[in-house]
């Protein structure tokens, strides 16, 4: 046990870092309701910090109620296994690896389940170690200010008489889930597995607003596509990148529902709650086919603006041809007129040197030889670039 205490430890401390604390009121820090915040300037080893310090709710609840729990984690841990029909609910916020660890003591968690919880970043899955239930979910957000799409992750150990939630992140708002279940004491007597039911139905209904969110941000993107906007490429890859992200988190929700809907059977799954999970998995189904959608259109969206922009370069090439062919057939024009007007200047120069001892100085016939030849030699040129198409 020491060993992989060790590793486990070595193996998250990178990942974490302690949240800021927040005014008193203030939801986004810990929507649950705080058992013992933790503050921000308060400089502590690791491994002196007690897990109260990161726990943000820790109760009992008997036959669905909520019952005056120990003022202390060590104490509940002590009254849990002599309560028959009793079960605990400890949600923790960022717990750094020790504290962790002293959780996985207490409820007797298997190492690698422990060890994915403190070094986060795991792929959505559900996995079974003996009578423990070890879930992980991805929760998503749309930011509206800066349209984009915020992932949150959750771990879960579900046992026969415990939850244990450990959060990386502000999203779900477990409190709501909390609240919510302890109004509905007849489903929340189901034991463990309702409560397991609620964060999957809290984390699958968070999903809607997102897809919301994507749809229009999809639907702009479309309009500036024909609309010609030259930033539009970017956009499409950032949002590509999103509805991927959004795909890996929603997609593997269909498996874990399909883990849980086998094993209703053999864990004895009471049958209102099947049908719960049942709605779940449906829901599930749902955003995961339209992540899927999303992605389709964004590439053919893509393949599109592509198409688009090739078009509008071919226009730029053929005007740019256009021009260039009507400015040589200016150059032409003009190389044809200069041609013409330099051959009666070539003769008159020869003829203008007015040298005493030229032929033809003293013909009479001269001047108009040379006026002739003049007309001559310009008609020729003249006949010749009219052939060419150059006049």
């Amino acid at each position: 046990m020491a060993d992989w205490r060790g590793r486990a430890v070595r193996a998250g401390k990178r990942p974490f870092t302690r949240p800021a604390a927040a005014p008193v009121g203030d939801e986004e820090e810990a929507p649950e309701h705080t058992m013992d915040p933790r503050a921000d300037d308060e400089e502590q080893d690791e491994a002196s910090v007690s897990l109260a310090h990161s726990v943000v709710d820790a109760a009992l609840y008997r036959n669905g109620h909520r019952i005056p729990s120990p003022s202390s984690l060590a104490e509940i841990y002590a009254k849990l296994p002599g309560e028959p029909g009793t079960m605990a609910w400890i949600g923790l916020f960022r717990p750094a690896a020790s504290q962790l660890l002293s959780a996985a003591e207490q409820f007797d968690l298997h190492e690698l389940a422990v060890e994915d919880a403190i070094v986060a970043h795991q792929r959505p899955k559900l996995e079974r170690y003996g009578t423990t239930l070890f879930v992980v979910l991805r929760a998503a957000r749309y930011l509206d200010e800066v349209e984009e799409v915020d992932f949150g992750e959750i771990h879960l150990f579900i046992g026969p008489d415990f939850v244990l939630t450990v959060r990386h992140s502000q999203a779900p708002d477990l409190g709501a889930v909390r609240a919510r279940l302890e109004k509905d004491p007849q489903l929340l007597a189901l034991g463990p597995e309702a409560v397991l039911y609620a964060v999957l139905d809290a984390v699958v209904d968070g999903y809607a607003p997102v897809i919301g969110g994507l749809q229009n941000d999809i639907d702009e993107i479309e309009t500036e596509v024909f609309g010609g906007d030259p930033k539009v490429s970017r956009r499409i890859y950032e949002l590509s990148r999103e509805v991927i992200e959004f795909q890996r988190a929603a997609r593997p929700l269909l498996g874990i529902m399909r883990d849980l809907e086998a094993g209703f059977e053999k864990y004895g799954t009471d049958e209102e709650l099947q049908r719960y999970l049942r709605d779940v998995a449906d829901h599930a189904t749902t955003a995961a086919e339209r992540v899927d959608g999303f992605r389709q259109m964004l590439v053919n969206i893509l393949a599109v603006n592509a198409t688009l922009v090739s078009q509008g370069q071919n226009e730029e090439m053929k005007l740019l041809a256009e021009a260039s062919h009507a400015q040589n057939n200016e150059v032409k024009k003009i190389s044809a007129w200069a041609a013409i007007l330099f051959a009666p200047t070539l003769i008159g120069t020869v003829y203008g040197m007015n040298f005493d001892h030229m032929p033809e100085l003293h013909w009479v016939l001269g001047y108009p030889f040379a006026i002739a030849l003049m007309a001559l030699v310009c008609l020729s040129l003249y006949l010749v670039f009219k052939r060419r198409d150059w006049l």
